[in-house]
């Protein structure tokens, strides 16, 4: 199974937030997740960004791909730089 690091949306319309699940990549945008990791608020300013970094490195370990989205949030919460780290490491 592919599984992929993904945004699902929730909110009221033109009030997004949205929640950063682990997801199988065949499955839909808003349809049922493995894993919950974390939210994304870009509605505040500047906009909330919380990510369980332990279970995020996991996945990122065990070879779940984030996508361009998802990806861009963990170098903005330093979750990507040390992942890379533990890569280089060992």
């Amino acid at each position: 199974m592919a599984t992929r690091i993904r945004l699902k949306r929730t909110g009221k319309r033109h009030q997004p937030h949205f929640r950063v699940v682990v997801v199988d990549q065949r499955k839909s945008r808003d349809g049922r997740s493995i894993e919950e990791i974390g939210y994304y608020n870009p509605g505040t300013d500047p906009a909330t960004i919380d990510i369980n970094e332990d279970r995020a490195l996991h996945w990122l370990s065990v070879g779940a791909q984030p996508s361009e989205t998802v990806r861009s949030l963990l170098k903005k919460a330093g979750i990507m730089k040390s992942f890379q780290e533990k890569q280089a490491a060992g």
